[in-house]
């Protein structure tokens, strides 16, 4: 239906007599982002117009002005004043809407005749606006309270509030006390579908929040919108991209969680029974808290920023840092069945990180943050503070957070990522043990993998560490003929030119080029020389090994296996094909193991070989390379490298019995 527009009296606030104090109302004000400060709401105000405040419609807040025949009007500014001025007394229960406020007659101050309210209602953004003071009921009442909590300290909404609630909120604020209503605005960019697009019933696209909210939670739709991008840039949403939040993010957060409730529960891990102190911790504990201290800095600097996106991508950070290295890192100080010093270490360290992050994460993620706090603090300790979100906030004891360490283990991730890589290129599993690791380093680089070296060389799975100042060492120089030069220059003779230059020295060549030289070769007889600009020069892997690098950094791993590395590797493997079937048996952490192998002669020379070794990582307590197993085992066929095992486990017990 088209719009008709007529030009009608109207009641309006003369907002324009205050434009330069809106102005100055609104440089005391922290906008995100802050181009929309001097921009789209600094522009609004610039063109400030006074503010039709009336509207011809039933419903809304009436306007408080009367009326008398002689055309003197009142503005009523409060029900007392209304009281003392109404022809009657007031209904003990008066509605002060439509249609019972225009039922109350005024005594005209000027003239003594009966006064009638208008028939406008005031816009319903002046409602709006005028929250702060009447949500206290100021000035009637509450005037300290409101006193403590005027300016709020934070306000948020959709960028289209530039012209509607932002606004309305400053104008009357500005009007009433000369400032603003709020300190700091953050302004919400709108919520698209997968493509881009606006939701829009019209366009059908869009998504049901309680399907999302019942289908992968509260939490992981929060932490999509706090994590995705930054509040104020628009932001696709499907209900696809939560359900990588779950996978990514929560889930690697509760196996966390999980993990440290099993083994705490196995072996009846109480964190008030202990105390060790940071600096009495093992290396990787110490590393923990001093990256979790470092968290709480960040965060809390984020979010004094109103930066909750960087604030959560922090976390999430640490959590993949926590679950992927800590905690891998950590498991067999978990998993040994004596309670030293070492593995009460880990229990504090990893069950203070969790409440940490608990408290971290309730204002994102609140419902899982609530479970984890209980759990571990609720459930110990009767007297704890009964939920997260009456817990303070965390705050960083900066004392504890080691810059050297945390550098130096940056630096070992980096190059063992590096070197995963390296080893994803050749198609090397990580099981394979390797002769060695060359990493390119410059001395403040190698200073630091040299102190963590055991660490590196168990993560690369490889027997030494080498160190080079430069990448060059790790490749040769091969040159080829530059095409778009070379092809019109010979035509059809292009491969006799070809062969020509794999038949160069790459290093003479370059070097005699470089300093400004020419070329010869021999092409069907005829001598032809070369410029520099005709050929290429790339850089290949030396023979033998596998090479990532990122700009001048580099790590190389021998990729030559020998065969007592190949036998290792064939160790790890049936190690890890035995982990599998004790899950798949249903086993719990703590079940030792009796195993039965029988077929491939390698492989059980290689299970007899590294017995130690197996019987260590599976938890087993006998192994039979040549008996029948017992019937009522789980048994599997086993596939290594081309090998086969027929494998039995049975269950002998648990690591708690005295007898294993």
């Amino acid at each position: 239906t088209p719009l008709i527009y007529y030009a009608k009296a109207s009641w309006y606030v003369r907002t324009t007599a205050i434009k330069q104090e809106l102005l100055e109302a609104n440089e005391a004000v922290n906008w995100f982002p802050d181009h929309i400060k001097h921009g789209r709401f600094g522009d609004w105000l610039e063109n400030n117009i006074d503010w039709a405040l009336s509207r011809e419609r039933y419903w809304g807040t009436p306007l408080p002005v009367w009326r008398c025949d002689e055309g003197h009007d009142v503005c009523v500014g409060s029900l007392e004043q209304l009281a003392g001025m109404a022809t009657e007394p007031l209904p003990a229960d008066l509605d002060l809407h439509r249609p019972y406020i225009d039922d109350i007659k005024l005594r005209c101050p000027r003239c003594d005749g009966d006064m009638t309210r208008v028939t406008e209602v005031i816009d319903a953004w002046f409602d709006s606006g005028s929250m702060p003071v009447a949500q206290w009921h100021y000035p009637f009442e509450n005037e300290e309270l409101f006193r403590r909590r005027f300016p709020a300290d934070f306000i948020c909404e959709a960028i289209d509030q530039t012209r509607g609630w932002f606004y309305s909120l400053m104008a009357i604020s500005t009007l009433l006390f000369g400032k603003s209503s709020y300190k700091n605005v953050v302004c919400l960019g709108h919520i698209l579908d997968r493509e881009g697009q606006k939701m829009s019933k019209s366009r059908g696209n869009v998504v049901e929040p309680w399907q999302v909210l019942d289908r992968q939670g509260a939490d992981a739709f929060r932490w999509y919108l706090f994590t995705v991008s930054s509040p104020w840039y628009p932001r696709r949403f499907f209900p696809e991209a939560i359900e990588e939040v779950v996978r990514k993010f929560l889930l690697t957060l509760w196996n966390t969680y999980s993990f440290f409730v099993v083994y705490a529960n196995i072996d009846g891990f109480d964190p008030a029974d202990h105390r060790v102190p940071v600096a009495e911790r093992p290396l990787l504990d110490r590393w923990l808290v001093a990256s979790r201290e470092r968290l709480i800095g960040r965060v809390r600097r984020g979010l004094d920023n109103y930066d909750v996106t960087a604030s959560g991508r922090h976390i999430q950070e640490f959590v993949e840092e926590l679950s992927n290295w800590y905690v891998r890192r950590s498991r067999r100080r978990f998993w040994k069945s004596e309670e030293d010093a070492d593995k009460i270490s880990a229990y504090l360290t990893l069950h203070e990180t969790l409440v940490t992050l608990a408290k971290l994460l309730a204002p994102y993620t609140p419902f899982i943050a609530e479970e984890i706090y209980r759990n571990l603090v609720c459930s110990p300790d009767v007297d704890a503070t009964e939920s997260v979100h009456l817990c303070d906030f965390p705050r960083a004891r900066e004392e504890l957070v080691d810059e050297d360490l945390l550098f130096r283990m940056e630096e070992v991730r980096r190059v063992v990522n590096m070197g995963r890589a390296a080893r994803n290129k050749a198609a090397i599993k990580t099981r394979q043990p390797l002769a060695s690791a060359i990493i390119v380093a410059d001395e403040r680089e190698r200073a630091a993998l040299e102190s963590l070296e055991r660490l590196v060389r168990e993560e690369l799975n490889v027997n030494k560490v080498e160190y080079i100042a430069d990448a060059g060492a790790m490749t040769s120089v091969v040159l080829k003929p530059n095409l778009q030069k070379l092809g019109p220059r010979f035509g059809p003779r292009r491969p006799q030119v070809d062969a020509a230059i794999a038949a160069l020295r790459p290093a003479e060549t370059l070097a005699r080029l470089d300093a400004g030289g020419s070329i010869g070769i021999s092409v069907d007889g005829q001598e032809e020389t070369l410029s520099r600009d005709e050929l290429l020069v790339e850089e290949v892997e030396k023979e033998g090994l596998s090479v990532e690098r990122q700009g001048e950094r580099a790590v190389a791993i021998d990729t030559v296996i020998s065969d007592d590395l190949r036998r290792e590797g064939l160790a790890r493997e049936l190690v890890h094909k035995v982990q599998n079937m004790r899950k798949e048996a249903g086993l719990e952490i703590e079940d030792t193991i009796a195993v039965y192998l029988c077929g491939s002669e390698l492989l059980l020379e290689v299970a007899g070989q590294y017995a130690d070794f197996f019987k260590a990582e599976t938890l087993c307590r006998e192994l039979s390379l040549k008996g029948a197993p017992p019937p009522d085992g789980f048994s599997l066929k086993l596939k290594i490298e081309g090998g086969e095992l027929d494998a039995t486990i049975v269950r002998t017990g648990t690591i708690h019995d005295r007898d294993g």
